[in-house]
């Protein structure tokens, strides 16, 4: 009888082991792949949480980063560094800089994490910097505390020279305050400088792969950046941004191709995190990849699965430019212009995003006759100026002064003041190459090198267009328009000896035929 209990109890045991390992794998959680960041901290206990979270923080997953360093701190209160990160998550170095609560909140992370535990050398110099940033809580005075910011991690660099991690934020810093002016991409040299030895340690390192991707963010450094943006979204899948970020890259290249298939899983990946703001990102780059493949009929779907999204948050800049910036860039690449003219402003915008609506209205109605409600945009961009002057924000504004240029020639163009528009879209042009594009943007709408070239080609210049529309094809490479704009000016430029070149359509007409792109 107890043989036949042991029996039982045998066969129960196997039973339920099987049942076990026939368990259904949708019960199970999805592997979390981040890549691997590592900083040894003074709290063993919850090191493992805070590796994870740091690995967050570097690929900007900053919600996700801020909830989890705070996890970390519930489990050991007396981990002073766990609130460094929880005030880290809200100062967003590259994207749009933390209002008055972000910066009370992080001030308010940081005093805690000056009054617990026993922070060891590392963990102090980290909370002291950020502390340099966050205590003082007026927005405007951001660049300030930047650059404070960045001085402290200077000298956190040379203090501690052999730790990954000091150089790694080091190196973002610098990226964080390289000047907008300077195309000779001085700060972005230098971090690239101190990434690539540390991503040839650690290739799969979240952070050392990003931060790469945006110190080569520029016509002048794109092709360095290549083969890590080719790596990123493969060390960190579990993150949208990271999935999207290679499409920095690829858009500076012209590789179209690349930069949907990248940005459509960012896509995916942040509607199933519910993460509004990466989703509106990805389907702004992704818009304008199509745009530039011309598929059309796939940005048209875009924004208007865009629209079925609802109103979106205006005050939010990520959030606000993308949802501004889609149908502006349909409704212009496509010069669909009674599009262009009846688009309205975000509600609660801040300046260098409503004014992307006034450009296109100008434009839309300078383009269809209406003259004076062109100049009603015109005057909006202004005001758009001079509030972004006020707000203390001098790249902005200059950005707008550009896009007042722009609306204005064109409006002159459709006046009969040919020789008024192309000085102001010279001056446009630039006004425009001497700044470089923030990273939350793909780049102008149109470049308005483009804009002068397709003037030029219009006004029967051909050889004038080219020179200038071949200078901006180096900017912005496999734009579908500038190169179908160059196949007409070619055609034109180019006629047999003694006989007249062909018209400006029937150059448009030669190059369909001859496979080139179709925009118009």
């Amino acid at each position: 009888m107890r043989q036949s209990r042991i029996a039982m109890r045998v066969l129960a045991g196997t039973l339920l082991a099987a049942l076990a390992r026939a368990e259904p794998a949708h019960d199970h959680p999805v592997p979390e792949h981040l890549g691997r960041a590592h900083f040894a901290t003074s709290c063993p206990s919850v090191q493992s949480g805070f590796d994870r979270a740091l690995a967050l923080l570097h690929s900007f997953a900053y919600q996700a980063a801020g909830e989890a360093f705070r996890e970390v701190a519930a489990h050991d209160p007396r981990c002073a560094i766990a609130h460094w990160g929880a005030a880290m998550s809200l100062y967003h170095q590259l994207w749009s800089p933390p209002g008055a609560a972000e910066l009370a909140q992080g001030e308010n992370e940081l005093r805690r994490a000056r009054s617990v535990g026993r922070p060891n050398d590392r963990e102090r110099a980290l909370i002291a910097a950020a502390s340099v940033f966050f205590a003082d809580a007026n927005p405007a005075h951001n660049a300030a505390r930047a650059a404070a910011y960045a001085h402290e991690m200077a000298l956190m660099a040379a203090r501690f020279p052999a730790d990954d991690e000091i150089q790694i934020f080091r190196a973002l810093a610098l990226l964080g305050t390289a000047p907008p002016t300077d195309r000779t991409h001085a700060n972005q040299k230098q971090a690239a400088a101190i990434l690539e030895p540390i991503y040839a340690r650690q290739p799969d390192h979240p952070g050392a792969a990003h931060y790469l991707i945006h110190a080569y963010d520029s016509s002048e450094l794109a092709a360095r950046g290549l083969k890590v943006a080719r790596a990123y979204g493969a060390i960190a899948p579990s993150v949208p941004h990271a999935l999207h970020m290679p499409s920095h890259i690829y858009t500076r290249l012209g590789l179209w191709d690349d930069s949907v298939r990248s940005n459509e899983a960012a896509r995916q990946a942040a509607r199933v995190q519910h993460d509004v703001g990466e989703e509106l990102h990805a389907m702004d780059y992704l818009t304008y990849a199509y745009l530039q493949l011309n598929r059309v009929t796939d940005a048209e779907r875009v924004v208007g699965e865009l629209r079925a999204m609802g109103p979106q948050l205006g005050d939010d800049f990520k959030v606000g430019y993308a949802a501004t910036a889609m149908p502006v860039r349909l409704a212009v690449e496509r010069r669909r212009w009674d599009e262009a003219a009846a688009l309205e402003p975000l509600a609660g915008a801040p300046p260098q995003v409503a004014a992307l609506v006034h450009w296109a209205r100008a434009l839309g109605h300078a383009a269809t006759g209406h003259a004076d409600l062109a100049d009603q945009d015109a005057a909006q961009l202004d005001a758009c100026a001079a509030e972004a002057r006020g707000n203390g924000d001098s790249y902005w504004a200059a950005q707008i002064v550009v896009l007042s240029e722009e609306a204005r020639a064109w409006r002159l163009r459709a006046a009969g003041s040919p020789d008024e528009a192309l000085s102001l879209l010279r001056a446009a042009a630039d006004g425009e190459d001497a700044l470089e594009k923030l990273p939350v943007t793909p780049g102008p709408v149109v470049p308005a090198r483009e804009q002068l070239g397709r003037l030029l080609l219009e006004l029967g210049r051909p050889r004038e267009a080219l020179v200038e529309l071949k200078q901006a094809l180096s900017d912005a490479p496999g734009r579908c328009a500038a190169l179908s704009l160059v196949s007409r000016a070619e055609a034109a430029a180019a006629p047999v000896e003694g006989v007249p070149g062909p018209s400006a359509g029937q150059a448009r007409d030669a190059a369909a035929a001859a496979g080139q792109p179709s925009c118009p």
